[in-house]
């Protein structure tokens, strides 16, 4: 079984608190229409909580939106869910993913389930693709960079990963990585 990281927990939990919320909501609505029948079962799809994330409602797949971040030092970068900053990894290739055991404690990659999709906010263009890593989870790649979090990254919008190691870089919009010149060594293990 997979362990769930932070995000992916987050996740279930609103989705728990979205679906019993609907069911409520269902049965309040049904009250004092004189209705015998058998109790309505609402399906519902959960929206994520967060201004990164997006779901589809009508019961299909969620689809993940890609936005941009700001910040007057390094301009315009991606986000993902709950506005987090995503990463590239130097090392990485369009179809491999160089941080694995280990590394992932640090960096958690942007990974779907089977049923979630991906795409792009305002200004995000590029293409988004999908990899299989070493693990057998599907990481998220965005014009030819497997996408990471950052776990010392607390907050929407933090960018304490940027320029790691000299490895490991904001990305821009065009799919680039944002080179801040910071080349710090500050960075959780080797990676």
């Amino acid at each position: 079984m997979q362990e769930l990281t932070p995000i992916r927990r987050n996740r279930l939990a609103g989705a728990a608190a979205f679906a019993a919320s609907a069911l409520l909501f269902a049965a309040c609505s049904n009250a004092g229409t004189g209705s015998t029948g058998a109790p309505s079962t609402a399906a519902a799809t959960q929206a994520p909580a967060s201004a990164g994330a997006t779901a589809e409602a009508s019961g299909e797949a969620e689809a993940y939106e890609v936005e941009l971040g700001d910040s007057d030092k390094y301009g315009q970068f991606l986000t993902g869910e709950d506005g987090k900053t995503l990463y590239l990894f130097k090392p990485d290739t369009a179809t491999t993913s160089a941080c694995n055991a280990g590394c992932v404690d640090s960096w958690p990659p942007f990974t779907l389930e089977a049923d979630e999709t991906v795409k792009g906010g305002d200004g995000v263009t590029g293409t988004f693709t999908m990899l299989t890593r070493q693990d057998g989870g599907s990481q998220v790649v965005y014009a030819g960079h497997p996408l990471y979090y950052f776990s010392g990254d607390q907050a929407a919008g933090d960018t304490n990963g940027e320029g790691l190691n000299d490895k490991w870089y904001l990305v821009g919009a065009d799919g680039n990585a944002i080179m801040s010149g910071a080349g710090s060594s500050g960075g959780k293990g080797n990676y």
